[in-house]
């Protein structure tokens, strides 16, 4: 085993990294992708310096941690909350927006056309066809008054 650790030598890492990063293509999940890089970056190093086979390790050890905040960090989606503000937050965008009642609020209760989807509000009686404005936003439920 240790002969094995011994005879490591420049392309040895070069044709290992190769082989984890050829993995990776096989059985995706960007974890081969990174010990491939640790070892091609040891057998890069070691082209122009001569390391004994611990010190060789201990680099692709190294290398290889170092692999996972770097990951990690690349990884992370980036969230633009300026191109998107409204993402998964429909209602809020509706406050302070213009609508025509489509049916009267009759005890409290009316609907306004929105797109394609018609939506329930509250406020005070008023007449279809009627401006209204949403002032308050509580889940799927808006209220409006006229605007």
């Amino acid at each position: 085993m240790t002969d094995m650790f011994v005879s490591l030598g420049t392309w040895n890492w070069l044709i290992f990294g190769f082989i984890l990063m050829a993995l990776e293509t096989i059985a995706p999940g960007v974890f081969l992708f990174w010990l491939g890089l640790a070892a091609l970056l040891v057998g890069l190093i070691s082209f122009g310096v001569h390391l004994s086979w611990q010190i060789q390790l201990v680099m692709f050890a190294v290398f290889a941690a170092a692999a996972v905040p770097v990951w990690r960090r690349l990884a992370r989606p980036k969230l633009d909350e300026s191109a998107s503000p409204f993402l998964n937050k429909r209602t809020e965008a509706l406050l302070g927006r213009e609508f025509t009642l489509e049916k009267p609020i009759i005890d409290g209760s009316g609907t306004v056309r929105i797109g394609d989807t018609v939506w329930r509000v509250a406020g005070p009686d008023t007449p279809a066809g009627t401006k209204v404005k949403v002032v308050q936003v509580d889940g799927a439920n808006l209220t409006v008054a006229a605007a």
